[in-house]
């Protein structure tokens, strides 16, 4: 095809193959980006006939639509023009606002981070706002950075695959909650054969979770899972019903509580859950959102480990060099050091 063809290309042909590929169906793909599935077969012909080239393959029966080999070579090409037209309307979005800045987070991150870092960033930046914006799972929140709706989010490491930037904040481990009479309730931890049949409750869109399940599974520990909930407190008052025993990270826990026993687990037997925070490749962060990723690395959280001197001090170059990209100088002084 020649030029004049290519000159049609819309964002929205990429975005619809895009989204065949991650659902294996026009009618998913349809449901994902809010159009009625003749839209999305529209949209795909529409991009076959500029490319002139079969993009996706059209099973009969019940089998997955697919893309073919030139279908992957322009969703390639397609996922970085996607990411910028993303990132061209958050940094627009980002000027009308005025700077208010978005940032995503979940229940345990919302409680232990959130605050001090929100605190010390109106010392630093008295006039900043921040829009918090609280989800079940980080799959949302990292979505929502890819459209550009939000600027930064907490998310579990490794992130998704997408166009992000992510770096590590805390390692938490897990630990097992079982309610005071438990049977377990006097051990000092907990390994593989007190785990395995045991009754827990656990979470229900946390994708760190399946990460542990197949790990335990893996290695032919398999506990009953009771119930499923996404609230911390929830699931710690099950707990402490006797409903099943918790398997949390720390960060979820409320140490506190006298209704329960927090138990340590024998070392590699459950996965930590790695805490970090992501924002998009193609924004350059503000200063506000790069102060606010300052703050909460220094921020004083109750894991079990931080980032060693040199991962910190290396991030914090990182950091300090977008800063002064970014042409606010006063603040390289506070990231560098």
């Amino acid at each position: 095809m020649g030029r004049v063809e290519w000159s049609k290309l819309e964002v929205r042909h990429l975005q619809a193959l895009r989204a065949i590929a991650r659902e294996g169906s026009f009618g998913r793909a349809a449901l994902e980006l809010g159009y009625t599935q003749s839209a999305i077969s529209q949209q795909i012909a529409a991009l076959e006939r500029i490319t002139g080239r079969q993009l996706v393959r059209r099973p009969k029966g019940r089998a997955p639509v697919a893309l073919t080999e030139a279908g992957h070579v322009v969703l390639r090409h397609g996922e970085a023009i996607i990411a910028q037209a993303q990132a061209a309307r958050a940094d627009l979005e980002a000027l009308r606002r005025g700077g208010t800045l978005r940032i995503g987070s979940f229940q345990s991150t919302s409680t232990h981070l959130v605050p001090g870092a929100v605190s010390a960033l109106a010392a630093q930046l008295p006039g900043a706002k921040i829009e918090l914006h609280e989800g079940q799972g980080d799959v949302e929140l990292l979505r929502l950075v890819e459209s550009g709706d939000l600027d930064l989010t907490f998310c579990v490491l490794p992130a998704i695959e997408g166009p992000f930037v992510t770096t590590e904040l805390l390692v938490d481990p897990f630990a097992l909650i079982v309610g005071a009479g438990h049977p377990l309730a006097d051990s000092t931890s907990v390994g593989a054969a007190e785990l395995h049949g045991l009754s827990v409750v656990g979470f229900q869109h946390c994708r760190h979770e399946h990460r542990v399940e197949t790990h335990l599974l893996n290695h032919n520990v398999v506990p009953h899972y009771v119930t499923r909930l996404d609230d911390n407190g929830a699931l710690q008052a099950m707990a402490a019903a006797g409903v099943g025993a918790a398997l949390l990270p720390w960060l979820t826990i409320d140490v506190a509580d006298p209704r329960v026993r927090v138990l340590d687990l024998d070392q590699g037997l459950v996965p930590d859950r790695v805490i970090g925070v992501a924002w998009h490749r193609e924004r350059s962060l503000s200063p506000a959102a790069l102060a606010f990723v300052d703050a909460v690395r220094r921020s004083s959280v109750p894991p079990r480990r931080r980032l060693s001197v040199v991962e910190d001090a290396r991030l914090g170059v990182v950091l300090a060099a977008q800063l002064v990209a970014s042409g606010a100088q006063p603040f390289a002084e506070l990231l560098a050091g």
